[in-house]
């Protein structure tokens, strides 16, 4: 059943530091979802800790990125010059991951049922962007909440005249005890290694964190699993040829702003995404839709 303001039954407005953003208390989940940056902070069944991980000092202020959680990472990803020349031709700014991060959507919907709850927001890429970007286009992305996963769809169409080429990632910030901690998924997938000269090499076995990482994987859809030793967290993609594992490591995270020095212990970063050869093309009305799902399942870590 659609629903307008006044007439919602789980969700509620709410205002974090200078940030306004939906709160969900749904019987079977609760999820917090920032207006700036369309930011999901806050994800979690009924009973469970947060599914998602999010920085102790996180600050919540107009125009700055959340540290955590889930950013979106659009109409570019990564640093601008690290991406394909079609994409790089409608970059004109220095900044990494886009502006969609930092930027307020537009509420376009709530649909509230007995068993889920499905929020949709809008952001409009036009002349407003001129300085950052050479692009028209839409993005719309939508939240499905229920009581065993969060699914996000974000689709973007070209409203320009030209073909667009973009790239784009939902930078999916976990929580887990790193050093007990193992992503399968990955075995015998080609893989380029930012932190070794963007060199290309493929991935043997499953894949362990003990220091910084930043790859950049060829994947085909299949699901990637976060295991530890009490749970295991399934991200299932589609419109995704490409996968990001990013963990800042020591030395990087007593550099990062808004990062704890020893949080890099505690959290991984799967990113789905369309990034490197994996960007888009679209003709003016055609789109694309990125999307991931997540599930977790209690137990024990078991190794192949």
């Amino acid at each position: 059943m659609k629903t307008v303001p006044g007439q919602w039954s789980f969700t509620r407005w709410t205002t974090v530091n200078q940030l306004e953003a939906l709160e969900i208390r749904h019987p079977s989940f609760h999820a917090r979802l920032f207006l700036q940056g369309a930011h999901l902070t806050h994800y979690a069944p009924t009973g469970q800790p947060n599914w998602l991980w999010v920085s102790d000092t996180a600050r919540f202020e107009t125009g700055r990125a959340i540290r955590g959680g889930i950013p979106v990472c659009w109409p570019w990803f990564g640093v601008p010059d690290r991406n394909p020349p079609d994409v790089r031709e409608h970059i004109l700014s220095a900044s990494a991951h886009g502006f969609a991060r930092t930027e307020v959507w537009q509420l376009e919907d709530v649909v509230e049922s007995a068993d889920s709850v499905e929020v949709s927001l809008s952001l409009m890429a036009n002349g407003d962007f001129a300085a950052h970007w050479r692009g028209h286009a839409s993005a719309l992305i939508t939240f499905r909440f229920s009581g065993s996963s969060c699914q996000i769809a974000l689709t973007t169409t070209n409203l320009g005249k030209t073909t667009l080429a973009f790239s784009q990632a939902l930078h999916t910030y976990l929580p887990t005890p790193i050093f007990e901690t193992v992503i399968t998924g990955l075995e015998g997938t080609s893989f380029t290694d930012t932190l070794r000269d963007w060199c290309h090499f493929r991935q043997q076995g499953e894949l362990t964190i003990r220091d910084e990482v930043d790859r950049i994987y060829q994947t085909g859809g299949d699901p990637i699993d976060v295991v530890s030793d009490d749970h295991r967290m399934t991200l299932l993609s589609n419109g995704s040829g490409s996968t990001v594992v990013w963990n800042p490591g020591p030395e990087k995270a007593a550099r990062l702003s808004d990062f704890p020095a020893q949080a890099w212990k505690s959290m991984i970063c799967v990113e789905t995404a369309n990034a490197l050869n994996d960007f888009k093309l679209l003709n003016n009305g055609q789109s694309h839709t990125l999307g991931v799902m997540l599930t977790r399942s209690d137990g024990t870590k078991e190794f192949s």
